[in-house]
């Protein structure tokens, strides 16, 4: 009898208790799941967009005011919903913003074709063709070619943006005093697919 309770107790001594394990609340995303229109043109590879925006062979422009949502957050990603297709558009170059005010750069919740509307109608086409001419405002320029990467512009009051239309062709747009273009410069063959060319003057 006795030898029964010194292994019963030997037993009870050896047993490891069994914590209770609580079910976690998933984390919040990281920035708010906005719906609303993208801010410009971007373009795609498929399904992922650089902020560099390089206009390589074998991307498709995403045109700008297109119906867009934000979907989840993952480190430099932003997912989102673009017009029904899942895409995601990578911090590459900007990686000083924060991931929601870098996602909120790209989803805007006022329709930019709204806007676009009371445009002139040689700057309405340039955006609408992704080119920028004199004349333009920040914003326009903006809608129509995308955002200048953070990284080599830190201010968008600066009197020239930088830009590349791949990963060894600069171009840059230059803006007056009033905040209009006054200049696109670049290689022949960055200009040739930036630059709209000057509507025709009326007789």
């Amino acid at each position: 009898m006795l030898k029964r309770l010194a292994a019963a107790a030997l037993l009870a001594a050896t047993v490891v208790p069994v914590s209770v394990v609580h079910a976690q609340r998933p984390s919040p995303p990281p920035g708010p799941l906005v719906s609303g229109f993208l801010c410009c043109n971007m373009r795609t590879y498929g399904d992922s967009i650089s902020d560099i925006n390089y206009d390589e062979q074998g991307t498709r422009i995403v045109a700008v005011g297109t119906p867009a949502r934000i979907t989840a957050y993952d480190f430099r990603w932003f997912s989102l919903d673009l017009a029904g297709k899942p895409q995601r558009i990578k911090n590459d170059y900007s990686r000083n913003i924060p991931l929601p005010a870098f996602a909120q750069r790209y989803v805007v919740t006022e329709d930019p074709k709204q806007k676009m509307a009371a445009f002139p109608p040689a700057v309405r086409d340039a955006i609408l063709a992704g080119k920028v001419m004199p004349g333009m405002t920040r914003e326009q320029v903006l809608m129509a070619i995308a955002y200048p990467v953070a990284s080599e512009n830190p201010s968008l009051d600066a009197p020239v943006w930088r830009y590349w239309r791949d990963s060894w062709s600069e171009f840059q747009v230059q803006f007056d005093e009033k905040g209009l273009v006054k200049a696109v410069v670049g290689d022949p063959v960055a200009l040739s697919r930036v630059l709209a060319a000057a509507p025709a003057q009326q007789p």
